[in-house]
């Protein structure tokens, strides 16, 4: 296969200790790179580089908290002491909420922009210097609320819209140095996140998601998601369900929004 090779190649990956961050740990790990995870929860980061390294992978971990832009500082510059560089980004930090924003604490908002915007910016402005000068790669994960209204979820899509502006802007800056971005819109994955979702007062919500269909399983995400980066894909969507939401939505916006508000409306919290 040609295109970009992560063999030897230093990764540092965000949220790592989650379903999702531990899956691409792995696929990233197998296909040959040095893996640095950073997390807050330091006991699963501690429990993942065990993993990796029982599978022959070599890998460090950085406990920190990515809402603070020092802890991003701090987690890239533990990267590049104990690799000497950073080839590749993946933010992957990420948390959602389920409640009306009529019902929500602007708090709320503010959390969950700091979690999925804020710790993506900090950690890129830290690696950047290096991700230029090895031609590197920034993999940022967004969601089908990047691209399209997603209900009872205001701060969560404003997040990850905010992230497609940033990103697609970004890589317009970074062309011409050889620095690849790609955004990548999941629809939903077997995870924690939707069990850790916030509700309006910032406790865990207490309406349950909603099912849409089978979610993905992290690790098949995860494959589909290395393959794209060595492909150096711009925008990655990894599944039935996003590559249908994406176009509907694009060519037809209203009839989307009917159905997605018809499926979802319960999960519009009234506590």
């Amino acid at each position: 296969m040609t295109g970009r090779d992560f063999t030897d190649r230093v990764a540092v990956i965000t949220g790592a200790a989650g379903g999702f961050g531990r899956a691409l740990c792995k696929r990233f790990g197998a296909g040959g790179a040095r893996i640095v995870g950073m997390d807050l929860n330091e006991k699963a980061l501690n429990e993942l580089k065990k993993e990796l390294e029982e599978a022959g992978i070599e890998a460090a971990v950085y406990p920190c908290d990515l809402t603070i832009e020092k802890d991003c500082n701090d987690g890239i510059n533990y990267a590049l002491a104990k690799f000497g560089r950073i080839d590749l980004l993946y933010n992957n930090a990420g948390i959602s909420h389920r409640s009306a924003f009529f019902n929500t604490d602007v708090s709320v908002i503010r959390r969950v922009m700091e979690v999925n915007f804020f710790s993506a910016v900090y950690c890129t402005k830290a690696a950047l210097d290096s991700l230029i000068e090895n031609k590197g790669m920034i993999i940022t994960m967004s969601s089908i609320a990047g691209f399209a209204p997603l209900i009872a979820r205001t701060g969560y899509s404003a997040s990850k819209h905010a992230l497609h502006g940033f990103f697609d802007s970004l890589r317009t800056e970074l062309e011409s140095q050889g620095v690849k971005v790609m955004i990548v819109c999941p629809s939903f994955v077997k995870t924690g996140i939707d069990k850790r979702a916030l509700g309006g007062d910032g406790k865990p919500a207490s309406q349950p998601r909603q099912q849409t269909g089978k979610p993905g399983l992290p690790e098949e995400q995860a494959e589909i998601i290395f393959q794209a980066a060595c492909q150096e894909k711009q925008l990655l969507l990894p599944s039935t369900m996003s590559k249908v939401s994406y176009w509907i939505h694009k060519f037809c916006p209203g009839f989307y929004v009917k159905k997605m508000v018809a499926k979802l409306r319960k999960e519009m919290e009234t506590r």
